[in-house]
């Protein structure tokens, strides 16, 4: 049976509708042109459903806020590390599961039923137009497969970080894939690490302040090259640190491409 895609979304609005099309540009180092999910270094550029699945579940495609509906795949096949080339040449490589959450669970029994049919979250490795009713190829287990688990996630994307460059918490949610309040998370992630070989001095801040229960942090990132700037706190009295962050930031857009 020839594998084929049956339907198109995208999201254009924070908050609405998907919108269906024919036809999508894929963007390497950006994922769907005109969707505001896309983003170099996300995870979550492009969500892909099989149309089995959304039978089986008896929701109308497009309910799961996927982009790529596709038919032909056998369930066993449709696995993270995968990679699917469309006719075009553009190529999109699956990640890990979309995990079941509360916005689609009005329309199943229970989130339970949905483990493993949510679709695969996918990163534009090549560019090129797909549109509905054209063929595609998989190759299995051509990557990789990225954790389902958040903090495996974590780990794997801050060794990443070169020296004499850092990140903030908001480029890790979008690095590692998780949702805003996945924020909350974050210092907890970072305690847990402390007393393992990872480069936790580099992690500053939403806003670019140093961390202050990061130990040497000041010192280690100095030796790297960056220059730790301070500033007083109005009423507190109190001096911060911070990173000017344009100057410092970290940003691979390679970082899932291979």
């Amino acid at each position: 049976m020839a594998l084929s895609i049956t339907h198109l979304f995208a999201k254009v609005k924070p908050g609405s509708a998907m919108v269906e099309l024919k036809t999508l540009n894929l963007k390497v180092g950006h994922g769907i042109e005109g969707d505001i999910n896309a983003d170099s270094i996300s995870p979550r550029q492009v969500l892909i459903v099989r149309y089995e699945d959304i039978l089986d579940l008896s929701i109308k495609a497009g309910e799961l806020r996927e982009n790529i509906v596709v038919k032909g795949i056998e369930f066993n096949n449709f696995i993270p590390g995968s990679l699917l080339i469309f006719e075009s040449g553009a190529a999109i490589r699956l990640i890990f599961h979309c995990e079941p959450c509360k916005r689609i669970a009005h329309l199943v029994e229970s989130l339970k039923s949905i483990q493993g049919k949510r679709g695969i979250l996918g990163v534009v490795i090549k560019s090129g137009k797909i549109q509905v009713g054209t063929n595609f190829q998989i190759q299995a287990h051509k990557f990789s497969a990225l954790s389902e688990n958040p903090y495996e996630r974590f780990l794997n994307f801050i060794i990443k970080i070169p020296s004499g460059k850092v990140v903030t918490y908001k480029q890790i949610i979008k690095g590692i894939g998780v949702d805003n309040s996945y924020l909350r998370a974050i210092p907890a992630y970072l305690k847990k690490t402390s007393a393992a070989d990872f480069p936790l001095h580099r992690i500053l801040d939403s806003k670019g302040y140093l961390i202050t229960y990061v130990s040497q942090q000041k010192s280690k990132l100095e030796t790297e090259g960056v220059q730790v700037l301070s500033e007083t706190v109005l009423l507190s009295n109190l001096s911060k640190s911070f990173v000017d962050v344009k100057y410092y930031l970290w940003e691979d857009e390679t970082i899932y491409l291979e």
